[in-house]
């Protein structure tokens, strides 16, 4: 009931016969987050051949994309998450911006630069495994934000979303293995109010 993704974001460089490939890679939740970097990437490099990219999302990893971004078809993105997939990485998204050197790689050298630089990115950050967590929201009222919160910690839940006023809104992701017992103790606890949310 775990699931593999990385630490932290990384970046790594490769250049062949004038042409440099940077590669970014960032741990990520959803689609949005892909498509903002992918933007924010364009207008760090606006003068870049290409933007390149390959994501796989969710713990199962039935959400994924690859783009060539214009290179030729099969040489970027299908490389890229060719790498993610190596490491049986998910919630993973690997942009590569190319700055066109004058001389064309081909298509072997094309794959070869955009394998590399990925497999290069992604050695440098450390994998971790997280546990798969359900998206619930949880509605209290203000007296019980300590008890809940408390709780919370207890399991290892993640906060996504919160809102504090005099009624509490709070969404966290709970780890898989553990739900029954958390909804349990959240249900002894009558005036809290816990609502599944549509879980990917």
């Amino acid at each position: 009931m775990h699931y593999y993704t990385i630490e932290k974001e990384s970046f790594a460089e490769y250049k062949d016969r004038g042409s440099r490939f940077l590669a970014y890679a960032y741990p990520v939740q959803t689609v949005e987050q892909c498509k903002q970097l992918l933007q924010q990437s364009k207008k760090d490099h606006p003068k870049a051949a290409h933007h390149c990219f390959a994501w796989r999302l969710g713990h199962e990893g039935m959400l994924f994309r690859q783009s060539d971004d214009g290179e030729p078809a099969g040489t970027a993105g299908k490389p890229i998450l060719g790498q993610i997939d190596s490491k049986k990485l998910v919630n993973t998204v690997v942009i590569v911006v190319r700055y066109f050197g004058g001389t064309l790689l081909g298509v072997p050298g094309l794959t070869q630069a955009y394998r590399s630089v990925t497999a290069m990115a992604l050695q440098l950050v450390p994998v971790i495994q997280k546990p798969i967590e359900l998206v619930y929201t949880l509605q209290f009222d203000y007296t019980q934000v300590n008890d809940v919160m408390n709780l919370v910690k207890q399991y290892n839940c993640s906060i996504i979303r919160q809102e504090m006023q005099l009624f509490c809104l709070l969404t966290v992701g709970i780890p898989q293995a553990r739900l029954d017992e958390i909804r349990y103790k959240l249900e002894q606890m009558h005036t809290v109010e816990v609502r599944a949310e549509k879980n990917k």
